[in-house]
């Protein structure tokens, strides 16, 4: 990995964290993590031109001690034993939830999630002056202190978010739009006066949190959204809410937690949006703090998840998406492929020859407006 020095003089640019493990590593059986995600977006990122080398950084593996500022050691010594050992005793799955359906050992069980929490800590070290990073790798929002998550086993987003404290930034608005909710950063950052979560995701989906009264000490505007939420209700979410929120804070940074399940195609959620209604937040976003750190999440297409994570690198970078992708870029696509699930039988032709999904407009529901007038009328004592 390069000195910061040098990272300091691509600043200007958004950098892109990265690491080669999400090749080699994956999820074991059927598990719906088993997919390919962050190496298609380095893939399709280079094949379309859009990620030179300086602008590229290697993501660290996080050492013990660093993971242990927000979770317990004896759980990250589990963690390591189990990858050791590729196995857990029953008191340690009951304890930790480690070797479950959910949270399987696999081989990697501990380097994995300690590289994608060592970029989400080097982020917030990045961000110390200000600029874009974006880590598609992160977004583990599940994941809880002494215990595995929803497929999370370490928590790198309430990881980045102690790592821009540590780094002289206080005021930090988390912002999140994957289909689950973020149970595990409410956790870390219920009742903090200098951080304000928004969290829009699927009503009554798993983890069944983030009800529409529960404020997290004050610190929390949760927007549970009714199933076929469509891009003109996004639209509307997006500028009622999450933009006036974000303004009114006041905040030093900005984590957009980009969980890419909320679209039509994703087998795990039941909303109907396009990948535009990603884009268009990424966008309208960037300049609302000196500080946006933008991480990955849910998303267990693998078609979706590189289309839409890929565009969620060109917006940053202020490119225009193409009508179509380029061959290199299009061979990545056609090369993928998502054995036991129908929507991998036969995939549309778009899917392999273009980023940007049609929108997928409708009209916007009277529950939906009435939500966020609940929440505006709250967002007054927390702005």
């Amino acid at each position: 990995m390069r000195d910061l020095g040098q990272q300091a003089g691509a600043a200007a640019r958004p950098l892109f964290i990265g690491n080669e493990i999400y090749r080699r590593s994956k999820y074991v059986g059927w598990h719906p993590l088993r997919v390919p995600r962050v190496s298609t977006v380095m893939d399709l990122s280079r094949a379309m031109g859009w990620l030179p080398p300086e602008v590229y950084l290697t993501s660290p593996r996080a050492k013990p001690h660093l993971l242990e500022a927000w979770h317990a050691p004896d759980y990250v010594a589990a963690l390591q034993r189990a990858e050791a050992t590729q196995a857990v005793t029953e008191e340690e799955r009951a304890r930790y939830a480690i070797g479950t359906v959910s949270n399987p050992v696999y081989p990697e069980i501990f380097r994995r999630p300690a590289t994608a929490a060592g970029g989400s800590i080097l982020a917030g070290e990045l961000l110390a002056g200000g600029g874009v990073v974006y880590h598609p790798a992160g977004g583990t929002h599940h994941g809880m202190p002494a215990r595995a998550n929803g497929f999370c086993f370490l928590n790198d987003p309430v990881l980045a978010m102690l790592s821009l404290r540590h780094h002289g930034v206080q005021r930090i608005v988390y912002v999140d739009i994957d289909a689950h909710h973020c149970d595990g950063v409410e956790v870390g950052f219920s009742g903090d006066p200098d951080c304000l979560m928004v969290s829009v995701h699927e009503e009554g989906l798993w983890p069944r949190t983030g009800l529409l009264e529960d404020t997290a000490g004050g610190s929390a505007l949760n927007l549970p959204v009714p199933r076929g939420l469509n891009d003109d209700e996004m639209g509307v979410i997006r500028d009622d809410l999450i933009l006036p929120a974000v303004a009114g804070f006041g905040a030093d940074a900005v984590v957009l937690q980009c969980g890419s399940d909320a679209v039509e195609e994703d087998p795990l959620s039941h909303l109907s949006l396009s990948n535009n209604a990603h884009w268009e937040i990424v966008r309208a976003l960037m300049g609302m703090a000196p500080r946006l750190l933008v991480l990955g999440g849910g998303g267990y297409n693998p078609w979706s998840v590189g289309r839409l994570w890929t565009g969620v690198w060109a917006m940053l970078n202020g490119i225009e998406v193409p009508d179509r992708l380029t061959p290199q870029a299009e061979a990545v696509q056609r090369a993928l492929t998502f054995e036991g699930n129908r929507r991998g039988k036969n995939p549309p032709e778009h899917w392999f020859t273009t980023l940007r999904d049609t929108p997928r407009r409708g009209p916007v529901r009277p529950e939906i407006r009435d939500r966020i007038g609940v929440l505006k009328g709250r967002m007054r004592a927390v702005v």
